[in-house]
């Protein structure tokens, strides 16, 4: 065959391969970003296809989709959302599954301030705690499960400071803004990056598991790459990753 010949079956290849490659419009909860961009790194070398990604907290997501959003799959903080979506005929019931389980920290980003106990949400002396809100975000729900497991609600209920989401509650902490705040621990636990600041891993026991689910959505059932980012989800390579961030899954 000769240079032209070969030229042109390769510039046909690559030609195919980008007629191939698709766009997939994800939702992704806030304490999910970090690792989903790695993922979305990995998927499209994989796979061709593009990854834009929107992350906030899955209550706003919730309701965005149900007023039209265009967004194709959704990988929320809990598993309640993705099933009401596909209760109202917005998302596909077969695709359901859950992709991580979160944990919970406190945390503070001055070393020494936070205990391995976490004792230091009763002894007090700090001014502010954050939370995401606990309306719309499963962590800050979590946060409020276990301040009530101790008794602690109606004391700190003044010292609250509420994020948007798990995100906001971290820049909260993060700026100085709050003494210290309830995060993911996926925040905290980048690959390469070791922790900074002091913080307790709160016993799992002491709020609902944070099982997080994804779900393809009514929007994207036509897209294949939509369905091939699910797939690509329960892979080795994408766990690997999400287990670096210090999920379960």
């Amino acid at each position: 065959m000769s240079f032209l010949a070969r030229l042109s079956v390769l510039l046909a290849g690559l030609w195919v391969a980008q007629a191939q490659a698709d766009v997939v419009q994800v939702a992704v909860a806030a304490n999910f970003a970090a690792p989903m961009a790695r993922i979305a790194d990995a998927f499209r070398a994989a796979s061709g296809h593009t990854l834009k990604l929107s992350s906030g907290a899955t209550g706003k997501f919730h309701a965005q989709i149900l007023a039209g959003a265009p967004f194709e799959v959704l990988l929320a903080a809990d598993t309640r959302t993705p099933q009401q979506l596909v209760e109202s005929g917005h998302a596909v019931a077969a695709s359901r599954f859950t992709y991580a389980t979160g944990r919970l920290v406190l945390w503070s980003a001055t070393p020494g301030v936070v205990d391995p106990a976490g004792a230091v949400l009763a002894r007090g002396g700090f001014a502010h705690l954050a939370i995401a809100n606990p309306k719309t975000a499963p962590y800050g729900a979590a946060a409020m499960q276990v301040l009530r497991a101790r008794g602690l609600a109606e004391t700190l209920s003044a010292k609250l400071v509420t994020g948007e989401s798990i995100a906001q509650a971290y820049q909260f902490v993060a700026t100085g803004n709050a003494d210290l705040g309830f995060v993911a621990l996926s925040q905290l636990s980048a690959p390469g990056r070791p922790p900074t600041g002091s913080m307790w891993r709160v016993p799992a026991d002491q709020h609902q598991p944070i099982c997080q689910d994804a779900v393809l959505l009514r929007a994207g059932a036509a897209n294949p790459a939509a369905s091939a980012l699910l797939a690509y989800l329960r892979s080795d390579a994408a766990r690997t990753i999400i287990r670096a961030y210090g999920y379960e899954t």
